[in-house]
């Protein structure tokens, strides 16, 4: 069994979707990620990530059998293509040393094999920062968050308490006041240096363990 993604481009009719994934349930696939938009001259496009797929040809023709169906192009699934993902939120100049550390490391462990990729955004205001950690449980891929500010706490806090629980997350924060850092898997003071370490939390290709090192370690 593997992984795909698909992209379907369809005429923007009703009753499409429930054609598509029918079919794709019929085949006994999982749907683990999906992005529709629409496109110029009423035509919508459909991506789909697909897990556990035994016999991907005969569902992309059953697809193409579906008279609102354009085309389906197959892909590698994102996974095989970017790999893990790691989040840096928090304020810009934090965020900046931080990716700064985890772009470089990343690097390093991409060059032996790893698929790693580096998102950041730098934001504040708690309510911003509260809704982009919350967010994070419906982006796909996300092995890593890490916390880049100098403060945080309140409704932060309890968004990385939802999405610790909910995603498995690993958890990496600046020393910081707040009590965000009560949450954390590991406490870091250097920006770079948490960049580095949560890259390796995550590579398949480090032996460096943060199971290891027990609950909210400061360094």
């Amino acid at each position: 069994m593997n992984d795909y993604s698909i992209t379907i481009v369809t005429e923007e009719k009703k009753g499409v979707l429930d054609d598509i994934t029918a079919i794709i349930s019929r085949y006994g696939a999982n749907i683990s990620y999906t992005h529709l938009y629409v496109e110029k001259d009423n035509k919508g496009s459909i991506n789909i990530e697909l897990e556990h797929i035994v016999n991907i040809d005969d569902l992309i023709k059953d697809l193409n059998l579906i008279p609102e169906v354009i085309s389906v192009e197959l892909h590698g699934s994102q996974l095989d293509i970017y790999g893990k993902r790691i989040i840096i939120v928090g304020g810009g100049a934090q965020v900046s040393q931080v990716a700064m550390g985890a772009i470089t490391e990343a690097d390093r462990h991409n060059i032996r094999g790893e698929r790693i990729s580096i998102d950041t955004i730098p934001l504040v205001g708690e309510r911003n920062i509260a809704e982009a950690v919350e967010a994070i449980s419906r982006l796909p891929r996300v092995s890593a968050l890490v916390l880049a500010g100098s403060l945080m706490g309140g409704e932060i806090t309890e968004s990385v308490k939802k999405v610790r629980k909910e995603n498995n997350l690993i958890v990496i924060s600046l020393n910081m006041p707040g009590s965000v850092t009560e949450y954390a898997d590991l406490i870091i003071t250097d920006p770079v240096q948490a960049g580095v370490l949560a890259v390796m939390s995550i590579a398949d290709t480090a032996v460096f363990d943060i199971s290891r090192l027990g609950d909210n370690i400061k360094y």
